[in-house]
């Protein structure tokens, strides 16, 4: 922090020093005021409260002194568990720290391990892993590296000596090398740190009941108790948990999706909704509100109580208002399939394909198939896609020549794509309405060989327009008049493993504060994060478009017969022969999508260059013609009839559905399909102020709000304790409330020196509410039940160590000096639906005696500050018949 420049100025330095010299990652302060910090390659630092406060109070003469004496004081944790140069935690990133203030503990989450630690001796405890399995030494990223990539070797190696002994063809030999890349993606995503990305921690929270909670980048989320020891495991959304908020009887999640999901303590899903159109990056909870971030900035607060009574008044009433705050629009749609058999179009078929029908569409979508083959390419396409790595310079050139038609730069902005191996779809909106456009995600499939090559699969776009979620996917299916059932395959594992994520590639703005982990979840890994169970991607979406060459031929006909009712142009007949048309009536593909009705000659197969309808494949093959390349959608209707309203927010119609048959680029005709989307969306800032107004004037919410407030009455043992020579004392905080289940936590509310003449100094805060060395409180924090109470261990605890002290008095400046001292704790007490808290003090006085002070030998000091500690957390009973209490091994639960 910079000097004032002024001493008139507001805002005056307090404090300030060099904490670390690479970026501080995370920071907290724990129960006893101290501060720690986590910073890149698994470094944590403690500075002692006691050192800071000693900094605070220095002289204006002093202060020169006072940054010095801060950064002297910080003690290096890692440094202090390493033994003959090998270091218990790990050296990944601390990408959360958490104080556990019920049991005085402090947990650093690295991306992959956790190390817990006490907080008041600042001694690690136990060093895990994500799966809750306890590790002697965390740091092996190095030794799991050159282990994939000897299995990398010693494949490639192998096949290649298998293949000149075999003297194989050159088919077999591209065969195996396309077999290879695949079971080397396979291998590598099992072994190696890909799939370990879906594990990573982003986020952690303690709850009210000491449970801990951390979210994972796959969308997981594991519970935890206070020795780190994994209870159990929820998934209720797919994308990354970003960030965790804890609140009386609630647990709130955000995502990278902009999903927000409130749980119990239980872990049961209460509601999910969409929160924002980005990441949620940040939630805090305060004056009877969950407020929740994004990382485009936005803010928005959700009450406490949400879902519950207050909603179910507000839906109704606002329902009744929708005609005021509901637009529509319309929006025209141009989607384009070809498939361009290795080759490059001119500008001329670009412009006679997409350029010529675009002067009313908004939004233009591109698929493309065969975009560049070889075994060779797709085998490397393969290993690019495991390492994160998308496209290539052919494909980037398809982009720019279409962008080029499309006059992109003046009437279209190019927004994205994807690319796997040979497919590639790519979309590009008109610039009037692109701050209605955002969003984007992509999404892989891969369906050849093994599930794991990009010859066939599908390749997809996810955005958000006008609110409404859009997706579209480009795929390639299985080839040949019989495979059929493959055919439908393809679509059915398509359709149901699509994830869509972030993408390097994306041409708009990264998702700021979300970490890299969370955006780059790949196709392939994503497949295996997330198994087929519960409702897929594509399903959630209000308009969904497949694209591409599905190579569903005709069936039951000759090359002569087809030839001929083609050139009679008797397509109604030729329908009943179409394969996709079958298999759509029998429910065995593409359910619950449409398709227009054809009326333009089959697109496959021609030869090159070859012009008008003779220029069907006559080689020695003489494949019959057939509609490979085609459109079809599905919207929010039910049926045919309903129209677009916030029930059914997208309503789609196709207005030109034709194929290009003068271009001769490729064997297969492009295909263009137009739609007219209407979208029902609300005027946010008009519902705001409809909102606004049921909010205030309605008298039953008025009501709810002050009984949700509402905190019954409790009652605290005593007001006054003394304690001496490691005395303990048992608080008791009751209840009286016959129904709900009260929350409490235990803060410091300052310290102060009892002179000689029984005359207290000023009562000092400390950091964070912390409690001084000397006081231990068990539990500072939990639930008390309907007419139950809880037992509060109040401890007197000598902490000095045998090298502090002379002729038993401490020396060092840092330590509590030997007056007697009188802090006042403050017990708040909330209900589970509100933030309001009443708060109860309690005075604790340490009587000093000099000779209460320990000199035992280094050992048995150091085994009485955790022993000691140890014994008396674990010994916490219960109290009365009903009462419930937390400790290491057993927290203060709900009624289940």
């Amino acid at each position: 922090m910079d000097q004032p420049n002024s001493d008139d100025s507001p805002f005056k330095e307090g404090l300030s020093w060099q904490a670390h010299r690479g970026p501080v990652l995370s920071m907290v302060i724990s129960s006893y005021g101290d501060i720690w910090s986590g910073s890149e390659g698994g470094i944590i630092k403690v500075w002692p409260w006691e050192s800071v406060e000693k900094s605070l109070s220095l002289s204006p003469e002093e202060k020169h002194m006072a940054a010095l004496l801060v950064e002297r004081s910080a003690i290096d944790l890692r440094s202090l568990v390493t033994v003959n140069g090998v270091c218990n935690i790990s050296s990944s990133d601390v990408k959360c720290l958490l104080s556990d203030h019920v049991r005085a503990k402090v947990w650093a989450a690295g991306s992959l391990s956790f190390s817990l630690w006490d907080a008041r001796s600042r001694e690690l405890l136990k060093v895990y892993n994500v799966e809750g399995q306890i590790e002697s030494r965390v740091d092996i990223s190095s030794v799991q590296d050159q282990s994939t990539e000897d299995d990398l070797n010693v494949k490639f190696v192998s096949k290649s000596k298998k293949e000149k002994s075999q003297g194989s063809s050159f088919l077999q030999r591209s065969r195996n090398a396309i077999m290879g890349a695949a079971d080397a993606v396979r291998r590598v995503a099992t072994k190696g740190a890909f799939v370990e990305d879906s594990k990573k921690t982003e986020a952690v929270v303690l709850a009210a009941d000491g449970m801990i909670w951390s979210g994972c980048s796959s969308g997981l989320l594991v519970q935890w108790d206070g020795n780190g020891n994994r209870l159990q495991d929820f998934h209720h959304h797919r994308c990354a948990v970003l960030c965790l908020c804890a609140h009386g009887s609630r647990i709130w999640v955000g995502y990278v999706s902009g999903m927000v999901q409130a749980l119990d303590l239980d872990g049961n899903l209460l509601a999910g909704w969409v929160a924002h159109n980005g990441p949620v990056i940040k939630m805090a909870v305060g004056n009877d509100y969950m407020f929740s971030l994004a990382n485009h900035g936005g803010i928005r607060g959700w009450n406490l109580t949400s879902p519950g009574p207050i909603d179910n008044i507000l839906r109704p009433e606002l329902a009744e208002k929708e005609y005021s705050y509901t637009s529509q629009e319309n929006l025209r749609v141009l989607v384009g399939t070809w498939n361009v058999g290795q080759g490059r179009a001119s500008q001329e078929a670009l412009a006679t394909w997409l350029g010529s029908t675009v002067s009313d569409v908004g939004i233009v979508v591109v698929g493309l198939q065969e975009v560049e083959m070889g075994a060779g390419f797709l085998a490397m396409s393969a290993a690019k896609e495991t390492v994160g790595l998308e496209g290539s310079s052919v494909g980037q050139w398809w982009q720019d020549a279409i962008g080029k038609a499309l006059n992109e730069g003046s009437t279209f902005e190019r927004v994205g794509s994807r690319q796997l191996a040979a497919l590639l779809i790519a979309i590009w909106v008109r610039k009037s309405i692109r701050t209605h456009v955002g969003d984007l995600d992509v999404g892989a499939v891969a369906c050849g060989i093994g599930r794991a090559i990009g010859n066939k699969g599908g390749v997809g776009l996810r955005l958000r327009v006008f609110d409404r979620i859009m997706c579209f996917t480009n795929c390639h299916f299985a080839a040949h008049l019989e495979a059929v059932n493959r055919r439908n395959a393809d679509f059915n594992h398509i359709f149901r493993t699509m994830v869509f994520t972030k993408s390097s590639n994306l041409l708009t703005n990264s998702a700021a504060g979300v970490s890299s982990s969370a955006q780059m979840l790949r196709g392939a890994n994503a497949a295996q994060i997330n198994p087929d169970e519960g409702k897929p991607e594509l399903a959630e979406a209000d308009l969904v478009i497949f694209c591409g060459d599905f190579n569903y031929r005709l069936f039951g006909i000759s090359y002569d017969e087809a030839r001929d009712f083609v050139s009679q142009r008797c397509f109604d007949w030729l329908r009943e022969k179409d394969q996709l048309r079958a298999e759509m009536k029998a429910g065995k593909v593409f359910q619950g999508m449409r398709e227009a009705i054809i009326r333009f000659p089959p697109t496959y197969k021609f030869e090159r260059g070859k012009p008008g309808l003779g220029g069907y494949d006559s080689g020695e093959k003489k494949r019959i013609p057939a509609w490979c390349d085609r459109v079809l959608y599905r919207d929010n209707r039910a049926t045919p009839s309903t129209e677009c309203s916030l029930q059914c927010p997208v309503v789609a119609s196709i207005i030109q559905y034709e194929a290009c048959m003068e271009v001769t680029e490729s064997d297969h005709k492009p295909v263009r399909c137009k739609f007219n989307v209407e979208i029902a969306h609300v005027d946010r800032s008009v519902r705001r102020q409809e909102f606004g107004k049921v909010f205030q004037c309605n008298e039953k919410i008025k009501s709810l709000l002050q009984e949700f407030r509402y905190i019954p009455e409790t009652i605290v043992s005593t007001s006054q304790i003394v304690l001496q020579n490691q005395d303990t004392y048992s608080l008791r905080i009751s209840s009286r409330s016959r129904e709900d289940k009260l929350f409490f936590q235990i803060n410091c509310g300052g310290q102060s020196t009892v002179k000689e003449d029984e005359q207290q100094s000023e009562y000092r805060p400390r950091g964070s509410f912390g409690f001084p060395r000397w006081l231990e409180v068990t539990p500072a924090a939990g639930i008390i039940k309907p007419d139950q109470a809880a037992e509060i261990l109040i401890r007197h605890e000598e902490f000095n160590k045998l090298e502090d002290t002379v002729d038993g008095i401490p020396q060092s400046w840092w330590c509590e000096d030997t007056r007697d001292k009188e802090v006042i704790l403050l017990i708040n007490v909330t209900a589970s639906r509100s933030t309001e808290a009443r708060t109860h003090k309690v005075h604790v006085r340490h009587s000093f005696s000099a000779n209460a002070v320990r000199t035992t030998s280094k050992s048995s000091s150091r085994r009485s500050q955790g022993g000691g500690s140890s014994h008396h957390r674990s010994a916490l009973r219960h109290v009365g018949s009903g009462s419930e209490m937390m400790t290491d091994n057993e927290s203060f639960r709900g009624p289940r």
